[in-house]
């Protein structure tokens, strides 16, 4: 016998009861308008890492797409199917989003099987060319002298969100909209453990922590 998941009937029924009246209006007023979310949130699949809780948003706030780490690939119109591709397109043209953010996290699955360089998971092995787009043809990416694996693990998984705003800006109506300031594309980091957001500074080239938490930590 198929059973649906009782958590997820349980948490339903308390968004039925508790939350979903006091934004009913806002359900209705998006099912007949639509939606018009001025950022999306190019984040991971990871379950740990959602960016409607993040960022505490409302319904018909963020635009998401997720896949394994975080990851955009180039500019490729060719007869393959590509769903980030579509996702941005539709966003970008239609939506006509003004932010764009990729959201990187600490303890990343995919870029821990990249530097691992695990075996493949089935034949189709789609892990790992999936991540192949992370680098560059004749690109090396190997820990460095003095750099302990967790160090490797984290610069890896920031240099992800860095490829990703680098491929973003090889989509032609990406580049338009940034060049028209329509649109601004930025890179965030969360760290899993302790709940915190790192901002990008494209000037400095690095993260930095966005909020002191209730404790005071830096």
């Amino acid at each position: 016998m198929i059973t649906f998941p009782k958590h997820l009937l349980e948490g339903y029924k308390a968004f039925a009861t508790q939350r979903l009246p006091t934004e009913q209006s806002r359900y209705r007023e998006l099912s007949v308008k639509g939606q018009f979310p001025e950022v999306m949130v190019i984040g991971c699949c990871d379950s740990r890492v959602s960016p409607e809780v993040i960022f505490d948003v409302g319904p018909g706030e963020l635009f998401v797409v997720r896949n394994i780490a975080n990851l955009v690939p180039v500019y490729q119109p060719d007869g393959n199917a590509h769903g980030v591709s579509a996702a941005l397109e539709y966003a970008v043209t239609v939506l006509k989003v003004k932010h764009i953010v990729v959201l990187g996290h600490a303890q990343c699955g995919g870029i821990r099987a990249f530097v691992d360089k695990i075996e493949p998971l089935t034949p189709g092995d789609f892990i790992g060319k999936w991540m192949q787009m992370f680098i560059k043809p004749g690109e090396v990416v190997e820990q460095r002298d003095h750099e302990t694996m967790a160090q490797f693990v984290e610069r890896i998984e920031k240099a992800a969100v860095f490829r990703s705003l680098e491929n973003l800006m090889t989509f032609p109506f990406v580049q338009k909209a940034v060049d028209s300031g329509q649109m601004q594309t930025h890179g965030a980091y969360f760290g899993v453990a302790e709940g915190s957001l790192f901002v990008l500074d494209k000037v400095a080239k690095e993260f930095k922590k966005e909020f002191k938490n209730a404790r005071g930590a830096a």
